[in-house]
């Protein structure tokens, strides 16, 4: 399996990523600069967090214009799973590959914790070591995670069973007091239309270590690596 991680400006979790697909794919992800026009022969591209471009404007707007993420949709379109992680969630939602926006968090204040999620569609090469309801636990670090669209769309993301992962209690319920940034229908996670790209707010890749005190992304990371190989 081959992988290309984005760099954009203010990323600052492209080599949180790198290293947690290294260890799973036992060589080097690409590391792709934004102002690169091409993307070498890959069977992951890897949208990663942090702040691209500062966040100015609104975030994730000016990374989706970069000239790399012109080849990041056509290569999307082709079928090539795509990875959008906190930052890169926005960014694929301004770049029209994911429905809805990633909105101010509904209490304005920056969100740094660790949450309770739960598995909504297995059946996908990024969730396909979990089951259906299992509950796991990823750190955010987000100001905008607010998921919102509008009444169809939501409709259209629930018939289609495009959820990925909700935002619940440890004990699996979805709960006001548990949805920490405010997003329609608790949603963390969300798949395009053929489940080829991905986008969520919490991150995977700082809970693939034990030295981390986590390891409920390995499995996300180890199974995606395993589908695509």
């Amino acid at each position: 399996m081959k992988a290309a991680v984005i760099v954009f400006p203010g990323s600052n979790c492209d080599r949180d990523v790198s290293v947690a697909l290294e260890q799973a794919m036992g060589q080097k992800p690409a590391m792709v600069w934004h102002r690169d026009t091409d993307l070498p022969p890959v069977d992951l591209i890897v949208v990663p967090g942090g702040f691209s471009y500062g966040d100015y404007l609104r975030s994730g707007a000016m990374a989706a214009q970069s000239p790399v993420m012109r080849e990041v949709v056509t290569r999307a379109r082709a079928g090539v799973r795509v990875l959008g992680i906190c930052n890169g969630f926005q960014i694929l939602t301004e770049a029209r590959l994911l429905p809805g926006v990633l909105m101010r968090n509904a209490g304005l204040k920056f969100i740094c914790r660790t949450v309770d999620l739960r598995v909504e569609n297995a059946d996908s090469p990024f969730t396909q070591r979990y089951t259906k309801g299992q509950v796991v636990r990823y750190p955010v670090a987000h100001h905008d995670g607010n998921y919102f669209a509008d009444a169809e769309t939501l409709r259209q993301i629930e018939d289609n069973g495009l959820v990925a992962f909700r935002y619940v209690t440890p004990g699996g319920e979805i709960d006001e007091a548990a949805n920490p940034n405010g997003s329609a229908s608790a949603i963390a996670g969300l798949f395009n239309e053929t489940r080829t790209v991905l986008g969520l707010m919490p991150h995977p890749e700082r809970a693939a270590d034990p030295l981390l005190g986590n390891t409920d992304g390995k499995p996300f990371i180890d199974g995606l690596v395993e589908a695509l190989s």
